[in-house]
């Protein structure tokens, strides 16, 4: 990651000074760094979104609903996003159903924003791996249409200043996120979607499975076709070899889903 420096020198170059484009790079250079640090994190987070309590995921359907909805229309690319995130947190019908209502909430004029975020920053003083969670989801909700408007960055900032999350910080997450999002449009992402719509397959289960489901079908698969299960039968080098590939298959597919859904 280097864009960090390349912005710092350029700044620094349009003032004609050489000590602001050397304080320029530095700054960039920490900027850099952090950005590397935090995208190692959010990858080792990613794999392991535990289900919130209540009082969380009710605050941050609340904001959500709040930044959704604070520049006009609630957009199609909004509530795609809010539902994803529903999934991620392997919500139950129930679950989802108090999501949507408190994205409502959230919507309704004079939202007391920072009053509900706060309640947030109470709970979790002592886990700050939770205010960035909170602030990261909140964000790929945000991030979901092509750009965020005036009124929603400033409530976006408010999140933060509840969190005692600061701008740098902020603006390494979004940088990040962003990459993230291109990485998902392009030929690499496909592949990797292909992938996992093909870990879906192998297990024979719909993406919309809850993930009880996917653990249901992956130890039936796995009882079906080990090949010491099968061996009571006195199957063939031929069967045994369809075994083997079988089990291989599953169980890849089951690791795949299992890293991408949190599945624990």
């Amino acid at each position: 990651m280097y864009w960090g420096k390349i912005v710092g020198t350029l700044v620094g170059l349009a003032t004609m000074r050489p000590l602001l484009v050397l304080l320029g790079l530095v700054l960039g250079h920490q900027f850099d760094r952090g950005f590397a640090e935090r995208a190692g994190a959010f990858r080792e987070q990613g794999a392991k979104i535990a289900r919130p309590d209540d009082a969380f995921v009710a605050a941050l359907f609340r904001a959500a609903g709040c930044l959704a909805k604070i520049d006009g229309r609630v957009t199609e690319a909004e509530i795609r996003a809010a539902r994803s995130v529903m999934h991620r947190l392997s919500l139950g019908p129930a679950q989802v159903r108090k999501a949507i209502h408190w994205f409502d909430e959230g919507k309704a004029p004079g939202f007391a924003l920072a009053r509900s975020v706060r309640e947030v920053a109470k709970s979790s003083a002592r886990r700050p791996e939770d205010r960035r969670l909170f602030l990261r989801l909140l964000l790929e909700i945000s991030l979901a249409k092509p750009r965020i408007g005036r009124r929603e960055r400033a409530a976006i900032w408010t999140v933060c200043t509840e969190l005692d999350i600061g701008r740098v910080e902020l603006a390494q997450l979004e940088a990040m996120m962003r990459a993230q999002a291109g990485f998902r449009r392009s030929p690499a992402g496909d592949a990797d979607r292909g992938r996992v719509r093909e870990a879906y397959r192998a297990l024979g289960v719909d993406p919309a499975a809850t993930n009880d489901e996917i653990k249901t079908a992956y130890r039936r698969l796995m009882n079906r076709n080990h090949p010491d299960k099968i061996a009571s039968s006195s199957p063939d080098a031929e069967a045994l070899a369809e075994a083997e590939r079988r089990t291989r298959e599953v169980r890849s597919a089951y690791e795949l889903l299992k890293a991408r859904r949190s599945i624990r």
